[in-house]
C-alpha cells in the first residue's frame, strides 16, 4: 500500500497472490470440513471423525490467522 497525495493505492498484482489465495481458500475449506466432521462425529458416535474434524478446524483457523497476520504486518 502506498500513500499518494492523501489516498492509498494498493498493488493490483503481487508475486505470491496465488499462494495467498490458495491458503485462504484452503483455510475456508478446512473450516467447513472440520465443522461437518465435528457435527457428524457427534451425531453418529465416532471418535475418529470427531478428532479429524477438530484437527481440520484447527488447521483451517491457523491458515486464516496466518494470512491475517501477514496482511497486517505489511
Amino acid at each position: 500500500m502506498v500513500l499518494q497525495s492523501g489516498r492509498f493505492i494498493m498493488a493490483a498484482y503481487t508475486a505470491d497472490g496465488a499462494t495467498l489465495l490458495l491458503k485462504k481458500f484452503g483455510g475456508l475449506v478446512l473450516i467447513v470440513l472440520g465443522i461437518l466432521g465435528i457435527a457428524i462425529g457427534f451425531e453418529y458416535p465416532s471418535t475418529g471423525l470427531l478428532v479429524a474434524g477438530l484437527i481440520a478446524l484447527a488447521f483451517g483457523m491457523v491458515l486464516l490467522a496466518l494470512k491475517i497476520i501477514r496482511r497486517n504486518a505489511t
